[in-house]
């Protein structure tokens, strides 16, 4: 035995590895994670219909994908393969991209997982049936012609136009593989049960309380999953949260928790907490409602942005609220991003906010608008939700305008934007893989998520550019053009500030990276305990 050990440390040696490093980098294999979902239960359980991390944390472990983020960097736009063999080059000018399937891939119930059934998925999501409900079928109908499925091996995306938008959008965490099969039988089946196949096999599930799952043993990504079993327990309240934290009955809250929560756990657990931090694919944004008066006035509208100092205002929010970085509607570091110096160019991100203000007063006396007086609507929700509302009722306090809070719950808050009835709405917009092109589409006339309810044909028209354009040079001096016609010339809505994404964990837990959205990088795959 003990020639035998110097053996092994002398090709360690001769490897370029220390016994410590090789200890510390080695998963370690078994176990069960036990992690928080900040919510109730999921709507469905069906990722091709939902919006919400409230399905994609719970669920997202059990289903492949065609197309994933990195897990091991998510924070950047990097796209590997998931079902395929390997990412395609476009063909036909960019128009069309064909995927080859891996082989020997199973469903949990061992049955093949074919091209047939990526391709009845995708056909799902772009071209829902009737009767079913598809999230994202508007993000790809603007440039995807159909998928074909012509051989057991191939899948191929045909595309109306060459865009950069296409692979961010088909690398989208919702966009679950689904049998063909039960589709035929059943459009609805899959809202009410899980079987994909990811990395882990659904157990069960306690409504309200827990779902769990174990290790699927044929797993197609060879060597994974780590891990044994995973327990998400379903916990809405944050002192739960973090009292599950503190007494080691869970790991971690992979959609996030506030500074004062990090700084708890910090000071209470030291080294056994680590913390990883991320700009959040999520931003407060405000929509000026145009069918009330005075605020069918760009003038009006403008004043408001003006008066919102977000330069001074984001350090001291950001010490007690999950928000930071002060960007544009283009997620901030991205190549699209407008730079500091083109976004202090716009209103509301001025450098001299007392000169922005002045000029605020200016605008509302020329509206005859210098009494103004209105209802925010906000959701009832205290991150980041209520903290940067009450800043924002403090800010335009400034010019002289007075504003009441209105805090409702998530239904009604949702109800009030969609049917107008509200004056200024704090209205958070997240999404998934950064993908500035489709991201935008929110200030879309056409949207669905358009809650100020305009009509400018030159922001429309600008985005068509923005989709068909693939110099990226070009594309960023549109992107900056599109900013300033929704957030200066006309100032039909505006960003505030990004989210920042704080997620403390057990220290112990090993393989997870952060990345830009809650959505991202959640099968839990690489994700092994050090215990």
């Amino acid at each position: 035995m003990r020639k035998f050990v110097i053996a092994a440390a002398a090709v360690m040696v001769a490897a370029g590895w220390s016994a410590a490093s090789w200890a510390a980098d080695e998963p370690k294999r078994g176990g069960t994670l036990t992690y928080l979902i900040a919510a109730d239960a999921p709507p469905s359980f069906d990722g091709h219909r939902e919006q919400t991390f409230a399905m994609i944390h719970p669920v997202a472990p059990f289903y492949s994908l065609l197309v994933r983020v990195n897990p091991e960097n998510p924070s950047s736009n990097d796209f590997v393969c998931d079902l395929c063999t390997e990412m395609p080059k476009p063909t036909d000018d960019g128009k069309t991209y064909t995927f080859t399937i891996r082989d020997g891939v199973k469903f949990h119930d061992g049955s093949p997982l074919t091209a047939a059934d990526v391709a009845a998925s995708w056909n799902r999501i772009i071209f829902p049936p009737e009767g079913v409900a598809s999230a994202r079928s508007a993000n790809y109908k603007p440039f995807v012609e159909k998928v074909d499925n012509p051989d057991p091996k191939t899948v191929v995306f045909r595309l109306k136009f060459a865009t950069t938008a296409f692979i961010p959008a088909i690398a989208d965490p919702f966009n679950f593989i689904y049998k063909k099969e039960i589709l035929e039988k059943d459009q609805h089946w899959y809202e009410k049960n899980i079987m994909g196949s990811g990395p882990f096999k659904f157990v069960s599930y306690d409504a309200g309380q827990s779902i769990k799952g174990e290790r699927f043993a044929d797993y197609h990504q060879k060597g994974l999953p780590y891990l044994d079993a995973i327990e998400g327990i379903f916990a809405p309240k944050e002192a739960t949260r973090i009292a599950a934290m503190r007494a080691d009955k869970a790991a971690v809250d992979f959609r996030g928790l506030p500074p004062s929560s990090r700084e708890e756990l910090k000071q209470a657990l030291g080294d056994q907490i680590t913390v990883q931090e991320s700009d959040w694919n999520c931003g407060s944004d405000l929509f000026f409602n145009h069918k009330k008066k005075p605020f069918d006035d760009p003038r009006v509208r403008r004043a408001l942005t003006l008066a919102i100092d977000r330069w001074g205002g984001a350090p001291a929010l950001s010490k007690i609220a999950v928000v930071k970085t002060v960007g544009g509607i283009a997620f901030p570091g991205s190549p699209l991003a407008a730079t500091k110096d083109e976004l202090q160019q716009m209103a509301g991100f001025w450098p001299d906010i007392e000169k922005s203000r002045v000029e605020a007063k200016r605008l509302l006396k020329e509206a005859g608008a210098e009494n103004l007086s209105f209802e925010l609507l906000n959701r009832d929700v205290d991150q980041p939700y209520k903290y940067v509302g009450i800043w924002l009722v403090d800010q335009w306090s400034k010019i002289g305008v007075k504003v009441t809070q209105k805090v409702v719950a998530t239904g009604p808050w949702f109800q009030a934007m969609r049917s107008a009835q509200y004056d200024v709405v704090h209205y958070p917009i997240c999404r998934s893989t950064v993908n500035p092109v489709l991201d935008v589409g929110a200030y879309l006339p056409s949207s669905d998520e358009n809650y100020g309810f305009y009509d400018d044909p030159q922001v429309t028209a600008i985005h068509d550019k923005l989709l068909h354009e693939s110099d990226p040079q070009k594309q960023h001096a549109l992107m900056v053009d599109f900013q300033k016609q929704v957030m200066d010339t006309e100032a039909h809505a505006t960003k505030v500030i990004w989210w920042n994404r704080i997620v403390p964990y057990r220290s112990y837990v090993k393989g997870w990276k952060i990345s830009p959205s809650h959505f991202l990088n959640q099968d839990l795959s690489t994700v092994w305990l050090d215990k």
